[in-house]
């Protein structure tokens, strides 16, 4: 795997919200599911990805799920509608939730600073004013690169030691030296979320993977999640060079090294995502509070993308006057194997979303299906 596992989402909320934009006032409707299935068949067509998937969810869930391919090129097993899907940076959006949860239990504070966060690490002065929710909404000025480069990338999945030691690792090399960009302005990078997580394990006394398995997987019943690349029987990821597209086994090599986990190391099924995806959709479901739901998707408030807790956020997405669709939500996903990208209207109670188990050609079905999903969803 390349450092391009490494890099922020390129496509983040631009491509959905410009689908909004084009659908025109939203007007409340419900789609034939034969028109998800006939745009679904395009988009797979179009592209020619090992596989493709997509779902149009409501507020009680997955309400149509189609899918197109094979589990890996040069095997003849077909995917499922029950098969897991890599979600990819998707997962950010989980660690915030998992943060809101520590809020609403009292543990911590959203603008936790991090020398308070992490009171076992040495910090450098230039991050006294950085706070935890600095870290995500990528403003805090970590720069991947100065902590989790190509050196890092070469050596983690060999490392010995536990996961929650290796972000320790991590966050002790960022807070040891100056804040490499620049601190208020934003600047997508994974290495905020494994602070983030870092930080979690601190407040709770256990790794996250345990954190996410009992407060999120558990509680709302995503009974396939998991972490890494999901094992057989699955899809696998493909790698992809000069348009051709090689099949990834699954195991250490098949995703990004585990200790990204918070930013980004989540599967799957898509029926389990929508479930998750509803919390946003149903006023969190007693899960999550409303001031949590609201900090959640409330942007930094100053120049630069707008950026919430782990997803892009459009406040008018139709511009002008016209609000009646509220705010979109949306964020891609992807560890160059896959791809997978969400869309949400939560005012509407719908979300729309789209995978593939290629990040080549899986990301041009991906952009083509999300579109297509939106708008005849939204009527």
């Amino acid at each position: 795997m390349t450092t391009d596992a490494l890099r922020p989402d390129r496509r983040l909320f631009l491509a959905a919200g410009a689908s909004l934009a084009m659908a025109g006032p939203a007007s409340a409707r419900v789609a034939d599911p034969g028109d998800y299935e006939a745009h679904l068949d395009l988009a797979f067509s179009r592209a020619g990805p090992p596989a493709l998937a997509g779902m149009v969810v409501g507020r009680s869930g997955a309400s149509w799920i189609g899918v197109r391919g094979v589990r890996r090129l040069g095997a003849p097993e077909p995917v499922t509608v029950d098969d897991r899907w890599h979600v990819g940076s998707n997962t950010k959006a989980m660690t915030a939730a998992l943060f809101a949860r520590a809020v609403q239990s009292g543990a911590t504070a959203w603008d936790l600073p991090l020398a308070r966060a992490f009171p076992d690490l040495t910090v450098h002065p230039r991050w006294a004013a950085a706070t935890l929710d600095d870290l995500m909404r990528h403003r805090a000025g970590l720069v991947d690169a100065s902590v989790m480069g190509q050196s890092w990338l070469m050596t983690a999945r060999s490392d010995p030691r536990s996961l929650v030691e290796q972000r320790t690792a991590i966050a002790a090399a960022a807070l040891a030296a100056p804040p490499a960009g620049n601190p208020g302005a934003f600047a997508y990078g994974n290495a905020n979320y494994v602070l983030a997580g870092a930080a979690l394990e601190r407040i709770t006394g256990r790794p996250w993977e345990e954190q996410m398995a009992a407060d999120l997987f558990q509680p709302l019943g995503l009974a396939s999640a998991g972490f890494g690349a999901p094992a057989d029987p699955a899809p696998w990821g493909h790698g992809s060079r000069g348009g051709v597209s090689t099949p990834i086994p699954p195991g250490p090599f098949g995703d990004n090294p585990a200790a990204l986990g918070p930013a980004g190391t989540a599967h799957m099924s898509m029926a389990d995502y929508g479930r998750f995806l509803a919390v946003w959709l149903d006023g969190g479901r007693s899960w999550l509070t409303g001031a949590s739901l609201a900090r959640l998707t409330t942007p930094f408030a100053g120049p630069g993308a707008a950026y919430g807790y782990g997803w892009g956020v459009l406040s008018h997405p139709l511009g002008g006057r016209d609000r009646r669709p509220g705010p979109l939500l949306t964020h891609d996903g992807s560890n160059t194997y896959w791809y997978l990208s969400a869309a949400l209207l939560p005012e509407r109670g719908l979300a729309v979303v789209a995978a593939s188990n290629d990040a080549g050609r899986g990301s041009q079905a991906v952009g083509d299906l999300i579109q297509r999903l939106l708008r005849a969803a939204a009527g």
